[in-house]
């Protein structure tokens, strides 16, 4: 179901932060990545930000942030967009992202926020990426912010 973005900012402040962003699609792909930013600075966090090619490269860069020795993420945002064509190929590089992003997340032991869309229609990227009503951006940073606040409270 398609939710609002909640108009009240979050009680939660700080923090380090990394946002991995496909330049693949980017006009959807910069939208989010800027929407989330925004929301991250607002709250006074440290973000560092990872350009790759594709959606199929972002896994392989948050991995690396996660294992990083010299900065610990609070959490690492991941944002692509893949738009459905005539073969499967969209589906497998879909899949085959959230797979992984859910296995860093797990193996590390930080929270992956995985924005990374797959999408059979631009109306649809269009609604969820470039609006502010619905921006995945937005809803990534708020969670990221809370799953740093819950993991330190574990």
């Amino acid at each position: 179901m398609l939710r609002k973005n909640p108009k009240t900012k979050l009680e939660i402040s700080g923090g380090n932060f990394a946002i991995v962003a496909s330049r693949y699609n980017s006009e959807y792909v910069d939208a989010m990545l800027h929407a989330a930013r925004e929301e991250l600075l607002q709250a006074k966090a440290h973000v560092r930000i990872v350009r790759v090619p594709g959606a199929f490269e972002i896994p392989v860069a948050a991995s690396r942030l996660a294992q990083s020795k010299s900065r610990r993420y609070d959490a690492i945002i991941c944002f692509g967009v893949i738009f459905q064509g005539e073969t499967s190929h969209a589906q497998q590089i879909s899949d085959g992202v959230t797979h992984a992003l859910a296995q860093i997340q797990v193996l590390h032991k930080i929270p992956v926020i995985h924005g990374v869309f797959h999408f059979e229609k631009i109306k649809h990227a269009k609604v969820r990426c470039l609006g502010k009503k619905h921006n995945r951006g937005i809803e990534a940073a708020h969670t990221a912010l809370e799953m740093a606040r819950v993991m330190k409270n574990l």
